[in-house]
């Protein structure tokens, strides 16, 4: 299993409890492929760079987590499925 980063950022309208099952959907579908999710950190509301969808504002979203190597493809690709979740990156971490 190697380590990875997701930074995921949700639409400013969404609700306390919106955005708290995206996040839960997120934790499944990384433990459904017997992945571990490790610290997950929330960032809250910050300005974007640029508009992206016609918002200004996003809430993001830390989780570093554990996966098999091809795992990180299939989480991308229901990622940009998701309509409640306007941006996202994977990273792999360093091995330390």
């Amino acid at each position: 299993m190697k380590a990875y980063e997701l930074l995921y950022i949700v639409k400013p309208t969404l609700d306390d409890e919106a955005r708290e099952a995206v996040l839960e959907s997120i934790k499944n579908i990384i433990t459904e492929a017997n992945g571990e999710v490790g610290e997950v950190d929330v960032w809250g509301s910050r300005k974007l760079a640029y508009p992206i969808q016609k918002f200004r504002d996003g809430v993001y979203t830390l989780v570093n987590f554990k996966a098999t190597v091809d795992f990180p493809k299939e989480l991308d690709r229901r990622l940009k499925i998701s309509e409640d979740v306007i941006r996202h990156i994977i990273v792999a971490q360093d091995e330390k």
